[in-house]
């Protein structure tokens, strides 16, 4: 790769990274992917190794439905459809967000869509430019692996915190195999749409797409390298 094509790197203050450091460090949600085929062994062996996650009692409460190919194709076009006409409502099944969102939560919350905004020049305002961007969500950045995560709705919070241990180690076992990924609750807007075109029952909760793929380290937003909180902001030690 040239230059331009080489992944950003996370400055995390620490020259002697090891392997499982950097893995974890230099994670990014990458929203640009070559169309790059992944063999389907190698998705199996991610999502298998990354059942390793803990959960309480061992109830291993996740669900993923894999798409690739045609499968892929029929999911992205539904979605497209529905985010494109104005006339389709939509209601969420559960809320990411408390509204209204209070700080410090709303700042790095800003911070970070103008970053990303910024990089792509699109300004305050310009509402079909936010669009066609927010529309790469559902064409899963051009990734070739798209994956729906789904919960049985009769589990409670506990399910969703092993839940977000799962993804995390989808996404850290990604970069072990040389690919990228970025988690997308956007697509959890769409959970009706989406039963349209999977095996969905009413019983489960869509939690999130993600995308997986070769990144495609040209694309300009893959430079975007976001903050974090120094450790004294949400770290206390007691000793005494």
């Amino acid at each position: 790769m040239t230059d331009t094509q080489q992944a950003p790197y996370v400055d995390t203050g620490y020259s002697d990274l090891n392997a499982i450091e950097d893995a974890v460090s230099q994670r990014r949600s990458v929203r640009g992917f070559l169309p790059d085929p992944i063999p389907r062994e190698t998705v199996e062996r991610i999502l298998a190794l990354a059942a390793r996650s803990p959960s309480g009692t061992n109830m291993q409460p996740w669900n993923v439905h894999v798409v690739t190919g045609e499968a892929r194709q029929r999911l992205v076009e539904a979605v497209l459809d529905a985010f494109n006409d104005p006339n389709q409502s939509h209601e969420d099944e559960w809320e990411y967000y408390p509204a209204p969102l209070h700080e410090p939560y709303i700042s790095r919350r800003r911070t970070v869509g103008w970053a990303l905004y910024n990089l792509l020049g699109i300004k305050k305002g310009e509402r079909d430019k936010t669009h066609a961007q927010h529309a790469r969500n559902f064409n899963f950045f051009d990734a070739p692996v798209g994956l729906i995560c789904t919960l049985d709705n009769k589990l409670q919070i506990g399910s969703w915190l092993d839940y977000g241990m799962f993804l995390e180690n989808i996404m850290i076992l990604a970069r072990a195999h040389g690919y990228e990924t970025c988690p997308q609750a956007a697509f959890a807007h769409y959970h009706k749409v989406l039963r349209g075109v999977l095996p969905i029952s009413d019983e489960e909760t869509v939690i999130c797409g993600m995308s997986l793929g070769v990144p495609d380290w040209s694309r300009i937003e893959n430079t975007l390298v976001t903050e974090r909180e120094p450790l004294t902001n949400y770290v206390s030690f007691h000793e005494d």
